[in-house]
C-alpha cells in the first residue's frame, strides 16, 4: 500500500500516537464520537485484523488487550473501508472480515447480548440487528451481528451453535424460516427446508 499524503504530511502517524490521541479522546465510560470526526487521510498504516479478530501491527501480533481495546475505539468505516481516527488523523488499515469476533452470547429474558473479543456488549434487536451470509462455493454460513455504528462483529463457532440451540421455526418473509428471537425482532437464519445443513 502506498501512502498518498501530501507534501505537508509525510510521516504516517505510529501506532503510539493514534493510542495516546484515542486515550485523550476517550469520555468517561464512553465511545470517541469518530462518526463526527472528519479529518484528512494520512496514508495506510501497517495494520491487520484477522478473522479470528487477531491484531497485527508489521506482521506481528498486538499482545496487549488494552491497547487493542484502545484502537477497537477509534474505528471507522467507510463503505468498504476500515480507518482508524483521532480528531487530526485518519489512516487506514486492512480487515479480513468484522473487525470485531462476538466470543460469547447470553439468553437474559426474551433478548440475546453478545460479547465481543474488545469488551463490547449489544443486545441483538433492531439496533443491532444479526445476519447470515453463506458462503456461495461452500453455502457455510456465517452470522454477523451489529455492535457500533456500521461495525460488525463475526459471530465465532460456539455462539453460534448455542444460537442454533436456542432457535426456533417461524413465519418469515412468506415462508416458515430457522431463526433466533431478540429485541422483539426475529432474525431468520435460513428456511427451515434446509435445517438438515446445521446437523
Amino acid at each position: 500500500m502506498t501512502n498518498e499524503s501530501g507534501p505537508q504530511k509525510n510521516v504516517t502517524p505510529s501506532p503510539e500516537g493514534l493510542a495516546e490521541a484515542a486515550n485523550k479522546a476517550q469520555k468517561a465510560g464512553g465511545l470517541p464520537p469518530v462518526d463526527k470526526w472528519n479529518p484528512d487521510f494520512c496514508g495506510d498504516i501497517d495494520m491487520r485484523i484477522a478473522r479470528d479478530g487477531t491484531w497485527f501491527y508489521e506482521g506481528t501480533p498486538i499482545g496487549r488487550t488494552r491497547l487493542v481495546r484502545l484502537f477497537s475505539t477509534i474505528l471507522k468505516r467507510e463503505g468498504d473501508a476500515y480507518f482508524l481516527v483521532t480528531p487530526v488523523e485518519k489512516v487506514g488499515i486492512t480487515v479480513e472480515d468484522a473487525p470485531f469476533v462476538a466470543i460469547d452470547v447470553d439468553r437474559q429474558g426474551d433478548d440475546l447480548v453478545f460479547t465481543t473479543n474488545v469488551g463490547d456488549r449489544a443486545v441483538a434487536g433492531p439496533d443491532h440487528p444479526i445476519r447470515m451470509a453463506r458462503d456461495p462455493q461452500t453455502g457455510e454460513p456465517s452470522p454477523y451481528v451489529l455492535i457500533r455504528r456500521n461495525l460488525e462483529a463475526l459471530i465465532d463457532r460456539k455462539s453460534f451453535y448455542r444460537l442454533v440451540d436456542m432457535g426456533e421455526v417461524s413465519l418469515h418473509d412468506g415462508a416458515d424460516w430457522f431463526g433466533v428471537r431478540s429485541g422483539g425482532v426475529f432474525f431468520g437464519f435460513m428456511p427451515a427446508a434446509e435445517l438438515v445443513g446445521l446437523d
